[in-house]
């Protein structure tokens, strides 16, 4: 493991921006899964995103977005490599669509790649990125495979960035008017929708920390951006439901549990700020609670940017929340430092890591899901990207990834808890289906159900892949 990934991109964030660190530990064991204790209406799928999977990055008309622009850029990704080709499903979408259907799933994951569609961010449409979505969308149809939609992961037009961004207040109306654009070009055929991915990993890792596109470093852009992506996003699911009326409309939150390092009440304070920052700043303004200015009050800065019936346009009811986590964060008191407390990193614990140096917890998606659970409003729960980046290697063209298929045990024997405890949990999702291009990280983490050769780009399911299959025909 290169020392790039003893902190990893997710973390980063909450390392640099809120001067912290990382996590714990604790296994769940679960000697045997069987998914039909899940029930048959339980979803089964993969996920992905555009900008690490598509490769095509200025072919057909695409413009350029954030990520282009700032993976060429030298020292801004793990071996300077870019999204350039990735893993090329543009060109090879069939042939990846039918791994999902072989391996038994129910859903496919995507993201659409807004300078694909409109290469300024806005005006001028590109036909022929239209077109490529329609042909995802049909083949999955094709293959009896629930297309799911997310409309932003990450990769903004670079033309918008050039205007502020998440920053410009203008980019809810941009948003809304490339949300109401796919809404009305695939609403027809896709009935489930996600507004956004991760909005505190895009706008805290882009705005915040710098690790991330567009790579800013800033608190007062930080807070002016979440509002923004706040605002966007019940925004975008209004027309989503003004335009689909039998549309499922999600969203997705990064989650992740927070512990104190030992039982002394001098951390318990750190916790509750960093639980406030974690996960609940981006979920609890849609939900009409506004943002946790009581237990964070450094964050009553962000007040300066919301104008009147702010309030009632963060609200939105979607019809259910996506919740991804990957880590735990375990924090100790530091009152030198905004947050008041800082992160204590696995390395420092002892305890069990992935190929990023993430701590592997699989209790914590079950203490995520019963914390989701716990707000009025949310009634239904996806997983919607859940997953281990470990050491894979091809060996006479097998991969016998057993650590990753030991990590879903433990995961969803954790999902299956909280599923017969009551938590209104209906589906879950691999991040991811195949090997892609892991932001900053570059290509050194794998986190699929599927290998890829980026010298020839072909494709190996691994054995996770092939226990998915086995578990999902039984």
């Amino acid at each position: 493991m290169s020392k790039r990934f003893t902190i990893g991109p997710r973390m980063l964030f909450f390392g640099l921006f809120f001067f912290c660190n990382i996590a714990l530990a604790q296994n769940t064991e679960i000697d045997t899964l069987d998914f039909a204790n899940f029930g048959e209406e339980f979803k089964w799928g993969a996920a992905c995103a555009a900008y690490q999977i598509e490769g095509a990055w200025d072919e057909d008309g695409k413009g350029l977005s954030i990520w282009d622009v700032f993976a060429q850029k030298k020292g801004n990704v793990h071996g300077n490599t870019n999204g350039n080709i990735a893993a090329d499903f543009y060109h090879r979408y069939k042939e990846d669509i039918a791994l999902v259907k072989e391996m038994n799933l129910d859903v496919f994951r995507f993201s659409i790649s807004w300078p694909r569609i409109f290469p300024n961010g806005t005006g001028e449409i590109n036909q022929e990125g239209v077109e490529f979505y329609h042909n995802v969308i049909d083949e999955c149809l094709r293959q009896g495979i629930e297309p799911w939609i997310t409309l932003y992961h990450w990769d903004l037009p670079q033309a918008l960035e050039d205007q502020g961004g998440w920053t410009n207040r203008e980019i809810v109306r941009w948003f809304n008017d490339y949300t109401r654009f796919c809404a009305e070009e695939y609403g027809n055929k896709v009935k489930h929708w996600l507004v956004m991915n991760e909005p505190a990993g895009f706008i805290g890792l882009g705005y915040g920390s710098g690790y991330h596109a567009p790579g800013i470093k800033s608190i007062s852009k930080f807070l002016k951006a979440a509002h923004h992506a706040c605002l966007a996003m019940a925004e975008g699911g209004r027309s989503l439901r003004s335009i689909i009326p039998d549309a499922e409309i999600g969203t997705t939150f990064s989650c992740s549990p927070v512990d104190p390092i030992d039982d002394d009440p001098k951390h318990l304070e750190g916790v509750a700020k960093f639980d406030a920052i974690l996960n609940r700043m981006f979920i609890e303004p849609c939900l009409g609670l506004g943002y946790p200015i009581e237990t964070f009050p450094a964050l009553k800065r962000i007040n300066k940017y919301i104008l009147d019936g702010d309030e009632e346009r963060l609200k939105f009811d979607f019809d259910f929340i996506g919740v991804q986590n990957y880590f735990r964060v375990v924090v100790k008191k530091s009152p030198k430092l905004v947050i008041g407390a800082k992160q204590v990193t696995p390395q420092e614990l002892g305890v069990p890591v992935n190929e990023m140096g993430l701590e592997i917890y699989p209790e914590g998606i079950y203490r995520v899901l019963k914390q989701f659970a716990a707000y009025e409003g949310v009634d239904r729960i996806i997983v919607t990207e859940n997953g281990v980046c470990v050491p894979d290697e091809l060996v006479d063209g097998r991969v016998h990834d057993v650590e990753r298929i030991e990590f879903f045990e433990n995961y969803l024997g954790n999902v299956l808890r909280a599923k017969q405890e009551g938590v209104p949990v209906e589906g879950y999702l691999v991040w991811s289906l195949t090997d892609n291009f892991e932001w900053s990280e570059g290509f050194e983490p794998r986190f699929g159900l599927v290998h890829v050769n980026y010298e020839t780009q072909e494709r190996t399911i691994k054995d996770s892949g092939l226990w998915f299959k086995a578990k999902l025909a039984q």
